[in-house]
């Protein structure tokens, strides 16, 4: 396979190129009485798709309740201008793509961190490449990795929440849906983000990028993204994920899987909680909700979804923040529709004594929560 480049928010990637079995329509082999016909259809067609607006902001006098959900997002980036630290996060997001990228085919070198839980060497080498970004660039600044943990002045403002390999069992099995996912935060609200999903499969890989800086939208490859404005849960697809522990949690969100898949077009299961809440952002998918995540799996995706019209909260409809042990993003018009079934079954796990205390914040990391 040759090199393929990682994409940026300013030059969108071009995807496989058509394989070489297909002629195109303008070779001398091909011949159709009715291509002239089809051609026009088709131009059709294309010009339909050019006025079609893909994601459309929903009226919020139409949306009940949208604005009782507080926002997530830092209302500041202090002493360093917003744009300068998005462009470092992106710089660093994809420089631990590129590592991926380069092993994306290779064989991997698998441990285990649990019976079913996967590190890869990749893991560990896409995690010090994006340290060696952030450390040039801050190198007073708190930094939380997946495999690395905590490193850094517990006193600075700033924490950086990098999961180097988001969906380490899809990358190991060759199945897309893992990215690469770097979010900073600002007293303990998410600032600017970046993720680099992996696309395609094998012999076709590719990357997308999504990014977003707190008041300053969501784009992907450098183009602006919005949530779907869809207001019916049975019009909708749905997205969730389960971790490795197989307790009261999660049994509550089989049973919500179950739920959900009787009355919406489906709900799906991608095991990446990155890739699931960028594509609530881009609008494909209407919402994702999950137990038991950690900061390094939300603090980018969570952003990119609020920034691109979303809504946040806890799976009880409580105001959310990275360190939470729940979390449901939503295109907001049906936050509230979800929250009828996700509500109640994530009260009933705290009644039998589910933890749902705040995790993984650095001691004497100071936040405005």
């Amino acid at each position: 396979m040759g090199k393929c480049l990682v994409s940026s928010t300013i030059s969108p990637l071009s995807f496989c190129t058509k394989p070489k079995s297909i002629l195109p329509s303008n070779h001398p082999k091909f011949y159709c009485p009715v291509q002239s016909q089809l051609r026009k259809k088709f131009q059709s067609l294309r010009s339909f798709e050019s006025t079609r607006t893909f994601c459309t902001r929903a009226v919020l006098s139409e949306v009940p309740n949208q604005n009782k959900y507080s926002k997530i997002g830092a209302t500041s980036t202090g002493s360093i201008p917003s744009k300068h630290l998005l462009h470092v996060v992106e710089t660093a997001a994809k420089t631990g793509s590129e590592v991926v990228m380069e092993a994306v085919n290779k064989p991997r070198n698998i441990t285990y961190k649990g019976l079913t839980d996967l590190v890869t060497d990749t893991d560990k080498m896409s995690e010090a490449a994006i340290l060696e970004v952030v450390r040039k660039n801050f190198g007073d600044h708190l930094i939380l990795g997946e495999e690395g943990g905590l490193i850094g002045d517990s006193s600075s403002d700033f924490l950086w929440c990098i999961d180097p390999l988001d969906g380490t069992t899809n990358f190991a099995h060759g199945y897309p849906s893992f990215a690469v996912s770097v979010g900073v935060l600002y007293k303990g609200k998410p600032a600017a983000a970046s993720v680099v999903e992996f696309v395609g499969g094998p012999m076709c890989w590719n990357t997308r990028t999504f990014s977003a800086v707190a008041g300053g939208g969501a784009y992907c490859n450098g183009q602006k993204i919005h949530v779907s404005k869809t207001d019916k849960v049975e019009q909708s697809l749905l997205v969730t994920g389960f971790g490795y522990e197989h307790d009261d949690a999660w049994a509550t969100n089989i049973n919500l899987f179950k739920e959900f898949t009787d009355v919406s077009r489906g709900v799906r299961r991608l095991g990446a909680a990155a890739v699931d809440m960028c594509h609530v952002a881009l609008g494909i998918v209407e919402s994702y909700w999950e137990y038991r995540l950690k900061p390094w799996d939300m603090a980018a995706g969570v952003l990119i979804v609020e920034e691109a019209g979303g809504t946040v909260s806890c799976m009880d409809g409580g105001k959310f923040s990275v360190f939470d042990r729940s979390v449901l993003v939503s295109n907001g018009v049906l936050h509230e529709k979800l929250l009828e079934r996700i509500g109640p079954a994530t009260e009933d796990l705290k009644t039998k004594g589910i933890d749902f205390s705040l995790w993984f914040k650095p001691e004497n990391y100071y936040t405005e929560l």
